[in-house]
């Protein structure tokens, strides 16, 4: 057991911390983990000792992490280092005086990581512009093109507890950091950490207008194939009646704007989730994919007979949809809402250029294939998926859709959803449903299913540790056949290197990669089958779940690992 005087280590760090923090509620943090540890507290100490274990990684998404005092927490030190970092690295690459977009979620302390963020970009001499109030982050991507900067920041955790945030850095060309990029800034931020935060140069910042979000609403709107009546549908049998959910965040003000100009049937919102609230005091987790995160919603649709369900993330850049069907409700996989929306593209646009991540389903360069259109396979993430040279139109299966590359080169829940009901609405001219045209796509190319394994630790050797098993005992067959493994964290003709590793068979896939943005080894499992084997979708449907599940137990099995599954 840690005892005080082993701690004594820590104390000097914590005082010199301390005396740098601007914030009196993570200085009064401070202080009680501090006395607390002095007098013995295992938590306490705890952490302490995770939280100045070492700096918060600026990687995959910038920063993401939980709340508190600390260089490994997210607090007002660690953003404003951040945004120097950031200044720097524009001043040293030549963009003195570009513009910087600032735009922050509903989250604890967004406005305020933001407006640090805005006063140190100034400070530097860049042009800073704060979008003042909660917006969505597709707005903010949007932005980046639309008013020609230089960079954007969007404070935000996205979709993960509301104990955490995030700070989200994109460039110039509207899509996030990628390499060198995110090594170059952290650098510069290292080289920061012993400054005096309280002296770093700041200077005032200009707040944008409501024109940038009438922009983007109007865009928006302008994606729906044919203008539409408030029936949306001139022949279906009703109007089009669905649910939404901004799960306790920032769409639905965005979304509503959205509907009215398009013309668009307004939801029944779920009322009890429809204000932002920092707590999400009615989600076990903020993220559409969790089990019981759509249970209001579902429950809704059911009283009010809907014909579908759109859920949004709490920073609405991630979509999800969910259909009736016989037997009840179902949340549609990311993967199968990629497919249906890619499909209805490739009608209009059959020689675009489409794009998946590694870890999503392969069904969409089949579908690419047959129609003659070009797939691009990338890593995970849509700094990778929205820099695909004339993209048409990019998904990756974790609820991320990139619908409008020309306008927002990240993916955007906003236009996803506006996507969606547009062809909900054809559908319904042709007395289809939603689940009747992924049904057509399935059919035509064979069923593809696909699950998810997480293995959550909060510890890193543990997934390390994994990693390492399945590299060192690589199996050679999985669900009865033989599989090939190919190594990505080397890289590959078409891939940068990554952290992952695919086993792929003949009608079998496997992803194993750790988590960007979560304490989480994920796994990505799918199975598929011919046409001619999906002609009774049913039947299909029931043996590849049964598939899926054996190929889960093998997998578990060669990890080593307890797991969530999805």
């Amino acid at each position: 057991m840690t005892t005080p005087e082993d701690a004594g280590d820590l104390f000097a760090p914590t005082a010199a911390w301390r005396a740098e923090d601007p914030d009196p509620a993570t200085v009064a943090t401070l202080d009680a983990l501090v006395e607390a540890a002095r007098t013995g507290d295992p938590a306490a100490l705890g952490e302490l000792r995770s939280a100045f274990a070492g700096p918060l990684a600026f990687g995959t998404a910038g920063l993401r992490g939980p709340l508190g005092p600390g260089p490994a927490r997210m607090n007002r030190v660690v953003v404003a280092r951040a945004a120097v970092g950031l200044a720097r690295y524009l001043l040293d690459t030549g963009q003195a005086g570009g513009r910087v977009l600032i735009g922050h979620d509903a989250r604890h302390h967004s406005d305020v990581f933001a407006r640090d963020t805005a006063g140190i970009i100034a400070g530097h001499g860049l042009d800073a512009v704060l979008l003042d109030g909660p917006i969505p982050t597709p707005v903010i991507a949007y932005g980046i093109r639309a008013l020609g900067c230089a960079a954007a920041v969007v404070v935000t955790a996205s979709h993960n507890p509301a104990t955490d945030n995030g700070y989200k850095v994109y460039l110039g060309d509207g899509s996030q950091i990628i390499p060198p990029a995110d090594a170059d800034i952290a650098a510069r931020i290292a080289a920061v950490s012993h400054e005096p935060v309280r002296a770093l140069p700041r200077a005032g910042f200009r707040t944008a207008g409501p024109e940038l979000v009438d922009r983007y609403v109007a865009r928006a709107a302008s994606l729906l194939s044919t203008p539409r009546a408030e029936a949306l549908s001139a022949t279906a049998s009703r109007p089009l009646r669905w649910v939404y959910t901004p799960m306790h965040g920032v769409g639905l003000a965005t979304v509503r704007r959205v509907l009215e100009a398009a013309g668009l049937p307004a939801p029944a919102v779920v009322t009890a989730q429809a204000t932002p609230d920092p707590d999400f005091p009615t989600l076990p987790f903020p993220n559409p994919e969790e089990p019981g995160a759509l249970d209001l919603a579902l429950d809704l649709a059911a009283r009010t007979d809907a014909d579908l369900v759109v859920a949004h993330d709490p920073d609405a850049d991630r979509c999800a949809v969910a259909l009736p069907g016989p037997d009840g409700w179902r949340m549609l996989r990311g993967d199968e809402l990629g497919v249906l929306l890619a499909a209805d593209l490739l009608q209009s646009h059959p020689t675009g250029v489409y794009a998946s991540s590694v870890v999503s389903s392969t069904l969409l360069a089949r579908m690419c294939a047959a129609a003659g259109a070009r797939h691009v396979t990338t890593l995970t993430g849509f700094k990778w998926i929205g820099r695909v040279p004339d993209l048409t139109f990019g998904y990756e299966e974790a609820l991320g859709y990139c619908t409008d590359p020309a306008a927002v080169a990240d993916k955007d829940g906003i236009t996803t959803l506006v996507r969606v009901l547009d062809l909900a609405g054809r559908c319904a001219d042709e007395g289809r449903t939603l689940a009747d045209a992924l049904d057509a796509v399935m059919r035509a190319h064979g069923l593809h299913a696909t699950a998810q394994l997480a293995f959550r630790s909060e510890h890193p050797e543990v997934i390390t540790a994994a990693m390492q098993r399945l590299r060192t005992a690589i199996p050679t067959t999985l669900a009865g056949e033989p599989v090939r493994a190919t190594e990505l964290r080397d890289g590959t003709a078409d891939l940068p290197p990554t952290d992952a590793v695919v086993l792929a068979g003949r009608t079998t896939r496997v992803v194993v990669r750790p988590s960007g943005t979560e304490p989480k080894l994920k796994c990505y499992l799918e199975v598929w089958m011919t046409p001619d084997e999906s002609s009774d979708l049913a039947a299909a449907r029931t043996h590849a779940a049964a598939r899926l599940a054996a190929l889960g137990v093998e997998v578990t099995g060669v990890l080593g690992l307890g797991t969530e599954s999805s």
